[in-house]
Order: structure tokens, then C-alpha cells, then sequence
């Protein structure tokens, strides 16, 4: 018998479908943060970059919250739904899925068609939204695409994942930052994104035609958006962190500020990433009552991994973020690293997952609820803290708000569901590294800011 190759080996010990989307999401953004760079480098103006930002802000206020709520609702759905009761080689749901974002996408498209102005005078206070064509057709391709990673993983096939990966983020970081680099206007950098969204959507159709039954389904669409609605609108108030703060920087600065913010708020995106890539990787888990303690046991050893992780990045951040953004990017960015410190508080909570036993017990409603509080927490301080501390008071609205629904959550899963908390969070360890976290941001807030 020949030997294993050491690279399928590797492989089959260390990649599974919880990593293998962890790995995708770090290759979305090393991809992104590459792009910002070097946009920042070239020839672009910062009014350009600018108006890059509020390109991709558009797309995602539109679009980002019912895609992800379709997704996190089709993750516990797949294979075990009222409608499809018979399990098949290919799937009727992944192709249904597909249907219902690409008619969504539709209709937000045709939304923009009807309000162009009136959005514009209410987003950016211009006559008409910058690159509108190219827009439309990025919503078009690029939302059904999100399904690709997800089919995947629900199919257990982490090593395809891998692949989707590899192969797609260099060419959008070619298609998109080259143009930029060789002194090509933004137009050029914009038609390079659509066209990599046109090359993802077409891996989508080749991979429906393997894994998928074409079969139209209501009944399936049906129920998809029943159990899809709360969370819709969970993402929808939960993403308002983002959206409220950009409208409010937007409406207040100008694009400069806005883009400074921008560079600043991001809250580290390989947290945001990895943490999420967690979260919908264990969903599908949770949904199976045989395995939900075990699940559990998975979570919280998964959760540990991540602090280790992903705090001491937090703290090294803290520390040299104030000589890192002028040198990655330029002098102009300099009072982004204040946001970013700010965001970077996020991860003492962002690293908890209650969400993710609620929405694998269906348990929609009050993920919800406590959504809603967060949005009326978040709108309410940022009101607030904007005049009292210009972007950076809207930052620290963004921490608080989202604190307070995961405490909402933690306490419903106790009190309702006899979920002890220490049974998936590793309590110790998050305190011991928030503590320590809050501390050297303090520090570096007074003596360097100040």
C-alpha cells in the first residue's frame, strides 16, 4: 500500500469545515486589507477612495442583511425542513436558496432603478449615486454568490472551500488594485470588482448543476422565509452599527472624514471574519438535538482557540496602531487609528456565540428582540456621542450596543433554556483578556490621543 501524500494528510487532520471556512474568510480579508493599502499608495485621491468606500457602503446597506439572514436561516434548514423530507444525493433546497436571493437581488435592484435620486440626496447629498451601472450589476452577480462557501461546507467538502479561495481572491486583488496601481482611474478598480463577481457567479452555476435539483419549490420558499424573516431583520438591526455609523460621519463630514472613518471602523476584520465563520459553521450542529451538548463542548474548546488567538493580535494592535496607519497607509490616515482601537473593543464580546444555539434551535424571536435593543441603544448614544466626541463617540456607541445583545442572549439562554453559560464560553479566559484589553486600550488612549 503506497504512503499517504503529507499534504493530504496535513489536510485531512487539520482542515474540516469549521477551518476551512475560517481559512476562506482569512483569505477574504488579507484581499481586502491588500486592496485598501495599496489604494492607498497609488495615485487615487483620498476623495477617490472615498467614493470606493461608499460604493461598497451602498452595496452592503442594501443587500448585506438579507443575504446573511437568508443564509443563517438556510444553514439549519438544509436537509431537515418540513417540505423536503427525503434525503437525496443532490438538493432541491441549495437550488431554492439560490431562486430566492437571486430574486431579492432583483427587487433591491429594481428599488435603486425607481428611488436613485431621493437615496442620493439622502445618503451622500448628491444628484445621483456614484457608479450607479456598475452597482446595479454587482448586486446582480455578487449576492447569490455568498451561497458558494456555504453549499460546501453543508456539503462537508472544506478542501473545495480551499480552493474557491485560492483561486478568487487573487484575481479580485489583480482585477481590482492593478488598475490603481498603473494609475488608472476608480472606474477602472470598480469594473474590476463586477468582474470578478461575474467569474464567482458563473462558478456558482457549475457548482448547482453538480450539487443541486433543479425543482421550484413555494412551499420550501415558504418556509426558507418564515424561519428567515427574524433574523432578516436581526441582521438588519444588527449590522446598524455599520450603517448608522457611516450615515452619521457621512452626513456630518465630508467624503475625507468619511473615508478616514471608514479606514478606521473596521473592527479588524479577521475577528469579525473568523468569529462568524465559527458561529454559521456550528449552526447546522446545534440544529441536532443527538449532538447539542456535545456541540456545545465544541463550541466553547473552538471559542478558547480563537481567544488565544485573536487577543494578543487585539493588544499589539492597540499598542502600535498609532505608527501602523500612517506607515501602511499614509500620514493623511493617521487619526483612523483611534476608530480602529475603539472597534477593536468589540472583542470582548464578539468572541461569545449564544446566537448560534438560538438560531440552530430556531429560537428566531428573541435573537430579534435582543437585536432590537441593541439598534435602539446604538442610535440613541451615537446621537449623543457624536457631539459630544465627534466619530470617536460614535464608535464607542457601536461597543456598548453590541455588548448588550449578547448579555441578552447569554441570560435567555440561561434562564429559558438552563444553558449554563461556562458550558460554551470559556468565562475565565474572556475575562482575563478583556480585562487586560480594556487596560492597554485606556492606556493608549490617554497618553497618545489625549
Amino acid at each position: 500500500m503506497s504512503e499517504l501524500n503529507p499534504f493530504k494528510l496535513y489536510l485531512k487532520k487539520y482542515i474540516n469545515t469549521i477551518s476551512g471556512l475560517q481559512a476562506f474568510q482569512l483569505m477574504r480579508f488579507g484581499t481586502l486589507l491588500l486592496i485598501s493599502i495599496l489604494f492607498a499608495k497609488s495615485s487615487l485621491s483620498t476623495q477617490a477612495i472615498g467614493e470606493y468606500e461608499i460604493f461598497l457602503f451602498i452595496t452592503a446597506l442594501f443587500c448585506s442583511f438579507w443575504i446573511n439572514g437568508l443564509i443563517q436561516s438556510f444553514l439549519p434548514l438544509f436537509r431537515n425542513n418540513k417540505t423536503f423530507k427525503n434525503k437525496r444525493a443532490k438538493s432541491p433546497e441549495i437550488f431554492n436558496a439560490f431562486l430566492l436571493i437571486s430574486a431579492l437581488s432583483l427587487l433591491v435592484i429594481l428599488v435603486l432603478l425607481i428611488f436613485n435620486q431621493s437615496l442620493s440626496d439622502l445618503l451622500i447629498e448628491t444628484s445621483s449615486i456614484p457608479f450607479f451601472k456598475l452597482i446595479l450589476l454587482y448586486i446582480f452577480f455578487s449576492s447569490p454568490s455568498f451561497l458558494i462557501e456555504y453549499i460546501y461546507l453543508l456539503n462537508n467538502k472544506p478542501k473545495f472551500i480551499l480552493i474557491y479561495g485560492i483561486t478568487t481572491f487573487p484575481v479580485q486583488l489583480v482585477l481590482v488594485a492593478l488598475p490603481a496601481v498603473l494609475g488608472y482611474s476608480l472606474e477602472w478598480c470598480l469594473a474590476g470588482l463586477v468582474t470578478t463577481s461575474v467569474i464567482r457567479y458563473i462558478w456558482l452555476l457549475v457548482l448547482l448543476k453538480q450539487t443541486a435539483v433543479f425543482q421550484l419549490s413555494i412551499a420550501f420558499i415558504r418556509e426558507h422565509l418564515h424561519f428567515a424573516y427574524p433574523l432578516i431583520l436581526t441582521t438588519l438591526l444588527g449590522a446598524s452599527a455599520n450603517y448608522i455609523d457611516g450615515f452619521l460621519v457621512l452626513n456630518k463630514y465630508d467624503r475625507a472624514t468619511f473615508a478616514i472613518f471608514r479606514y478606521g471602523a473596521k473592527e479588524f476584520p479577521l475577528i469579525l471574519l473568523m468569529a462568524n465563520a465559527l458561529s454559521n459553521a456550528m449552526i447546522p450542529e446545534f440544529s441536532n438535538p443527538e449532538k447539542f451538548k456535545e456541540s456545545m463542548t465544541v463550541l466553547r474548546k473552538k471559542s478558547a482557540k480563537l481567544m488565544h488567538l485573536l487577543f494578543p493580535v487585539t493588544l499589539f494592535l492597540l499598542i502600535f496602531s498609532p505608527w501602523l496607519y500612517p506607515l501602511v497607509f499614509n500620514p493623511e490616515f493617521s487619526e483612523s487609528a483611534v476608530i480602529f482601537n475603539i472597534y477593536l473593543l468589540l472583542i470582548t464580546s464578539r468572541l461569545i456565540f449564544p446566537h448560534a444555539l438560538l438560531i440552530g434551535l430556531k429560537k428566531t424571536k428573541i435573537v430579534l428582540y435582543a437585536t432590537l435593543v441593541e439598534f435602539i441603544i446604538n442610535v440613541s448614544l451615537s446621537l449623543l456621542f457624536i457631539q459630544l466626541w465627534g466619530i470617536a463617540g460614535v464608535a464607542f456607541a457601536t461597543v456598548i450596543a453590541f455588548a448588550s445583545q449578547k448579555i441578552i442572549w447569554l441570560i435567555y439562554n440561561k434562564k429559558k433554556l438552563n444553558l449554563a453559560v461556562n458550558d460554551y464560553v470559556p468565562l475565565k479566559l474572556l475575562l482575563i483578556y478583556s480585562v487586560l484589553t480594556i487596560a492597554v486600550f485606556t492606556i493608549i488612549y490617554l497618553f497618545h490621543f489625549q
